[in-house]
């Protein structure tokens, strides 16, 4: 139905409800189904053995002829991808004059499509001994050449469609463009042999793999580095095919889960389409999950009114992979992002400094078995801190502000506010942004969100801190209006008296056709607040 498998590596775009349906009224009867989710990413806890680190292709040939990958192009075996990923390598060694066939942590940008030619690239950097930066097509080009530009790449590869777009940039910066053709299905000869490389087993566990971009709500995009052991998790059997009839899993932000929404209230209004998307769902899919910013209750409770689904909340970053989850069998709590994942552990507390140092108090520490409460602290807001074989090496080229982002003995500083309570973490928001302090109150913004979003004309909204002198801040909802539909302060506010603590009912409401929101579905609170409340 809905065809997206989200990875460090590769999503695939989704498919609205309506084509699902036409696709569903032409298919053949004895089509056969699309390979589940035992057949997809499999993600698997840390073992005793994890100091052994060998990246995912030194595998490939063990699956030889077995499907990898489907796209748009056909079939792909894993000695199909082996095969096109160790030449690629040889042309990037040849390249950049590297006899030795390590390029020990040079970077190398590659900007492709969705598809196979992905992991080619990927895995021919990993093959070369370099640091693999993958490069987003709808980024502008400024901003790929800045992403190249502060990864200090030595070479960009480049599919095909892409070569002419990014040209120009990597001559600016000085560094050549290997074009890659597009991967094919087809039948190799042999069995081959698994690549020699000239880094010891031992040494693959701290070296660099990717270098991922945040999304840069907070300033300029940071390079964030994980090694082969950070990833050392994740391993592939089978990508779901996008053109498959029905998939079995979904993963989407928010934002996906609401446009979703509106489309089904546009054009599925017939008893029997209602039907329809509910028993497809029902049937043909085992989990859908929401994740990279915050689910409100709201849209929660429609989807599974919808759907029959309770979407599956969970909670990471690009720093540290998925880190807390709700569990897969048993309650979710609506709101909550369960509790950390296997080989995980997290902490609520908040730090700060004395005069023997730093210090840090510890309201919650928690792993996957359980959760420890300082006495009298439960509920107690501070920030969330990680730790774990998923957490990053550092920020590229960054040392004072990777310094700053862990805690002096190593648990990384997420920035999120969070509190553990009934059970189950919660996460309020980004400390410096949904975190509002208004009348010697701590509001938390989302929490506002997930109330606001129950009105029946608000569409989508966003709270932020307005400046206040005598209040120290304000809330202010900026509120897209469904179709058709109209607004005053005074109407929100006599409506949310019923719902809403006083102190939180929003003093401004600002109005717009389209809140903003990055490739993430993020929203950019700052900027936010810059256009309506510049200083």
């Amino acid at each position: 139905m809905l065809g997206s498998l989200l990875s460090p590596q590769v999503s695939f775009p989704v498919r609205c409800l309506a084509r699902e349906l036409r696709c569903w009224r032409r298919r053949p009867s004895g089509l056969r189904d699309a390979a589940w989710l035992h057949k997809g990413l499999h993600l698997t806890p840390p073992t005793p053995c994890y100091g052994r680190v060998t990246p995912v292709f030194t595998r490939a040939l063990a699956f030889g002829s077995k499907i990898a990958i489907i796209d748009k192009n056909g079939e792909h075996t894993y000695k199909d991808l082996y095969a096109q990923s160790l030449r690629l390598s040889q042309q990037i060694c040849r390249l950049l004059r590297c006899p030795s066939g390590d390029l020990r942590e040079e970077r190398v940008s590659f900007l492709c499509s969705n598809d196979a030619s992905y992991v080619v690239a990927q895995w021919a950097s990993w093959m070369s001994g370099a640091i693999a930066v993958p490069l987003y097509r709808k980024h502008p080009v400024p901003q790929l050449q800045y992403f190249i530009q502060d990864s200090q790449s030595s070479l960009v590869i480049a599919t095909e469609e892409y070569v002419e777009m990014i040209t120009p940039c990597a001559e600016k910066l000085g560094i050549p463009v290997l074009p890659l053709l597009k991967p094919e299905s087809c039948d190799a000869t042999g069995d081959g042999h698994p690549l020699e490389t000239s880094c010891p087993v031992s040494k693959w566990k701290d070296r660099g793999a990717l270098i991922i971009y945040t999304s840069g709500t907070t300033g300029k995009p940071k390079g964030v580095l994980s090694t082969h052991g950070n990833v050392q998790t994740v391993v592939w059997e089978k990508f779901l095919d996008p053109r498959a009839p029905r998939v079995s899993v979904f993963m989407a932000v928010p934002t996906i889960y609401s446009k979703l929404m509106e489309h089904y209230d546009k054009h599925f209004t017939q008893p029997f389409l209602k039907d329809f998307v509910r028993a497809t769902c029902q049937n043909s899919i085992r989990l859908m999950v929401s994740g990279s910013a915050a689910l409100p209750v709201p849209v929660l409770e429609r989807w599974k009114s919808i759907t029959g689904h309770t979407l599956l909340e969970r909670y990471g970053m690009t720093e540290v992979g998925m880190a807390l989850s709700n569990p897969l069998h048993g309650v979710r709590v609506p709101g909550a992002v369960g509790t950390p994942l296997p080989g995980v552990e997290v902490r609520i507390a908040t730090e700060s400094s004395s005069s023997n140092g730093p210090c840090c108090r510890v309201y919650a520490h928690g792993d996957e078995h359980n959760t420890k409460v300082t006495p009298g602290m439960e509920g107690k807001e501070g920030e969330l801190f990680v730790k774990g074989p998923t957490v990053f090496r550092e920020y590229w080229n960054r040392p004072e502000e990777t310094k700053e982002a862990f805690t002096h003995d190593g648990w990384f500083k997420t920035g999120d506010t969070a509190v553990y309570k009934d059970g189950t973490y919660w996460i309020r928001g980004r400390t410096s942004v949904d975190i509002i302090k208004s009348r010697g109150y701590k509001i938390s913004a989302l929490e506002v969100e997930r109330h606001l979003l129950t009105h029946p004309s608000i569409a989508d909204v966003a709270v932020i801190a307005a400046p206040d002198a005598v209040l120290g801040q304000r809330v202010s909802a900026v509120v897209q209006l469904r179709e058709g539909r109209t607004l005053s302060l005074s109407e929100l506010k006599d409506w949310a008296r019923e719902f809403m603590a006083h102190y939180t009912i929003p003093a401004d409401l600002l109005l717009v056709e389209e809140i903003p929101r990055n490739q993430m579905g993020k929203i950019n609170k700052k900027e936010l607040l810059k256009q309506f409340y510049p200083t």
